[in-house]
């Protein structure tokens, strides 16, 4: 069976990656599984310009067709802040615990008005001989001006981001399996991913 490396060390995207890449006919296996402690310096601009980077790093160091993806919360509010620097929104790479309490007060100073918020990621599908592919996902919904008590690790903005459209936070322990199928962005973006995953896995 063929391999196919999920290039994060974020538990939380390891977990939906596997999740929703668990259906394909191939092996998955994490960067601890093969020995990989690397990190990447995520020097793009956009989200496209980083996940293509951790991919194809990833791919060239491990010898192995990888996975990876960048993406970020956008606040209309602040013109989309914080964006590409959702993790280093505080000018350097925050804890989770440490960006909740920001985004408390980020919540309380929102307009009533202009709550609108955007999670996007873009997901990326990496060769060794440099060749990579890309599919972007993204939920709408808003910020929420007291957060969920539970923080989910590695996703401390979801505590934050509530789905209007069901009454829900944008959180696994509320949101059902259908539900989670539904809005999850990561999950939109590796569907469309998907095809090339399997032509050039089976090439």
């Amino acid at each position: 069976m063929k391999k196919l490396l999920i290039a994060t060390k974020n538990k939380g995207k390891i977990f939906e990656i596997s999740k929703y890449l668990s259906d394909l006919p191939v092996k998955l296996v994490s960067l601890r599984d093969v020995g990989i402690d690397d990190d990447v310096e995520e020097t793009g601009k956009t989200y496209e310009e980083n996940s293509k980077l951790k991919a194809l790093f990833y791919a060239k160091r491990s010898g192995m067709a990888a996975v990876s993806d960048d993406g970020g919360l956008e606040i209309s509010a602040l013109n989309g802040a914080p964006g590409v620097r959702s993790r280093r929104w505080l000018g350097y790479e925050a804890k989770d615990e440490e960006l909740v309490d920001y985004m408390k007060k980020v919540a309380r100073e929102l307009p009533d008005d202009n709550r609108v918020a955007f999670f996007k990621t873009v997901v990326s599908f990496a060769l060794p001989d440099g060749r990579v592919w890309s599919e972007k996902g993204e939920v709408k919904g808003e910020i929420a001006k007291k957060p969920m008590m539970r923080l989910l690790r590695g996703y401390p903005y979801r505590s934050f981001f509530f789905l209007p459209e069901i009454e829900k936070f944008y959180h696994e322990d509320q949101l059902s399996e259908k539900e989670e199928d539904v809005y999850n962005h990561r999950k939109k973006a590796l569907e469309k991913l998907k095809k090339y995953i399997l032509r050039k896995l089976d090439a």
